[in-house]
């Protein structure tokens, strides 16, 4: 949870979390379309004012729920070291915090009903690469287009963590992460290469 929402009352995060839960719950279930306030409310044990209170629309709670996501993410993408390259440890703690609420990101990321949450995640991805690369720049010789590799590099990244999810997580996080590394050319640390308990071959 981003520090952001821990400013919020624990009620209305509360709330908020079983809209959100009911309406993954639904779409599961039901085509977005069929999915309406009233369901998302009997579904949650709420009524119709309380949803009201926190979104306008489905349509805007949707954008929310995007905008949470990517919240989150960017909390973990901050927290990357000033050298300029996609260290490994950023990579793992994202791919463990999509793990955890892996049921979210399996309807809402790795399904092609909501395009927003992929579309949001690809540019958020996209930026912080272009700011590592930008760092990069000033000390290195790139051998292949700026756009190209952001390119490749962003769908790469989020093509992989969508496969990952349709295959019901058949790698651990640090497994997945140590292959990204790479594909990527990721530098590893020696904690990361050497963990005192690895779950890396498990399938």
């Amino acid at each position: 949870m981003s520090t952001k929402s821990l400013r919020i009352d624990p009620r209305v995060l509360r709330t908020r979390q079983l809209i959100r839960d009911a309406f993954i719950e639904l779409l599961q279930e039901l085509e977005p379309e069929k999915i309406t306030v009233n369901r998302i409310a009997e579904r949650a044990t709420i009524n119709r004012v309380t949803f009201y209170l926190h979104y306008r629309d489905i349509p805007d709670m949707i954008d929310k729920l995007a905008e949470d996501m990517i919240n989150e993410i960017h909390a973990i993408l901050k927290e990357a070291p000033n050298p300029p390259n996609f260290n490994m440890q950023i990579i793992i703690k994202m791919l463990e915090h999509i793990a955890e609420n892996s049921n979210f990101y399996k309807v809402l990321l790795a399904s092609k009903r909501i395009p927003i949450f992929t579309e949001r995640l690809m540019k958020l991805i996209a930026d912080f690469i272009t700011s590592r690369m930008d760092k990069l720049e000033a000390t290195t010789i790139l051998n292949v287009q700026k756009d190209i590799a952001i390119w490749y590099g962003s769908s790469a990244i989020i093509g992989t963590i969508v496969f990952w999810l349709r295959n019901d997580l058949p790698y651990t996080p640090l497994f997945l992460a140590t292959q990204l590394s790479e594909l990527l050319h990721v530098p590893q640390t020696e904690s990361t290469l050497n963990p005192k308990k690895s779950r890396s071959n498990e399938k």
